[in-house]
């Protein structure tokens, strides 16, 4: 192994997203070779790497393993850690990790349902929430009141909202009667409540909203509300592949641990139903030449 900014070996070995190992060594939490690390530092694998006084074991450029995950988000949930109102997390209900731990790919608040990734590997988080790689997010959402043509059109033009002008790049008609009806919208950034302010702006009201893709990444119809699962590793392949990343690996179980993590995945419950319309069909999906993670129905 060459070296490589300390971040980034940090951010790999899934102890979190490369900008949140930035913000470690800046808080004087990284120690290398029993000296304080600073940005700009760089390591290999002969180096000592201690955070908060654990060693780490440093993942090699060349051997990468990862888990990723798609977890359906109930709505009620909220997105970080540990809450001080003490509501439930999504954190709550992910497969325990032996090492490293969870990094969340993107959040969605307490009331939005749907996609959630969450991986291992700090650099694919890093790589899928930065906005240098244009990567798109769409949602199901379920509006009240009366939507026309010029409506959808001004949405897709650009309204200026407090935090500057947003837009959709695509929004269409879904399903759905009267003045309550679904749309999938998409958007390409992830700021704070962009969709529901976008059809605010207009005077209508959100009743429902899920996020049915993330990219590459779609919600499958097998994972139901409250569960998750992992990617496979064809799967996995497509998503690094286009990120433009070095393949992963799935991480190899002995059989005992094997054991436990399939055990752990079957005692999954559904916890609330699902009402959100099915966003593509697979015939839609092969029209648009899309390549699929996590492929619905």
């Amino acid at each position: 192994m060459s070296d490589e900014k300390l971040q980034k070996v940090l951010a790999r070995s899934g102890l979190g997203s490369r900008r949140e190992m930035e913000r470690w060594i800046d808080e004087g939490r990284v120690q290398v070779n029993d000296e304080t690390a600073k940005l700009g530092d760089r390591v290999s694998a002969e180096d000592k790497v201690v955070v908060d006084g654990k060693q780490i074991e440093i993942t090699a450029g060349d051997a990468l393993e990862a888990r990723v995950i798609i977890y359906n988000k109930p709505l009620g949930e909220v997105c970080t850690r540990h809450d001080p109102e003490g509501r439930p997390t999504v954190f709550h209900a992910l497969p325990k990790l032996k090492q490293g731990r969870w990094v969340a790919i993107g959040r969605l608040d307490i009331n939005t349902s749907g996609l959630l990734i969450f991986t291992t590997d700090g650099e694919i988080a890093n790589k899928m929430m930065h906005p240098s790689s244009n990567i798109d997010r769409e949602y199901a959402v379920r509006v009240l009141g009366n939507v026309d043509d010029d409506m959808l059109e001004r949405l897709k033009q650009g309204v200026l909202l407090d935090d500057g002008m947003a837009k959709f790049t695509d929004v269409q008609y879904f399903d759905g009667e009267g003045a309550n009806r679904w749309y999938h919208c998409v958007v390409m950034e992830g700021r704070n409540r962009e969709v529901r302010r976008l059809w605010e702006s207009q005077d209508v009201q959100v009743s429902r909203l899920k996020r049915v893709r993330f990219g590459p990444v779609f919600l499958p119809s097998d994972v139901k509300v409250g569960t998750w699962r992992d990617l496979s590793q064809k799967e996995l392949n497509v998503l690094t592949d286009e990120l433009e990343l070095s393949r992963r690996s799935l991480p190899k179980f002995d059989p005992h641990a094997a054991k436990d993590q399939e055990r752990e995945y079957k005692r999954q419950r559904v916890r609330q139903r699902d009402d959100a319309r099915n966003p593509h069909t697979p015939a839609e999906r092969k029209k648009r030449k899309v390549r699929v993670v996590g492929k619905r129905g």
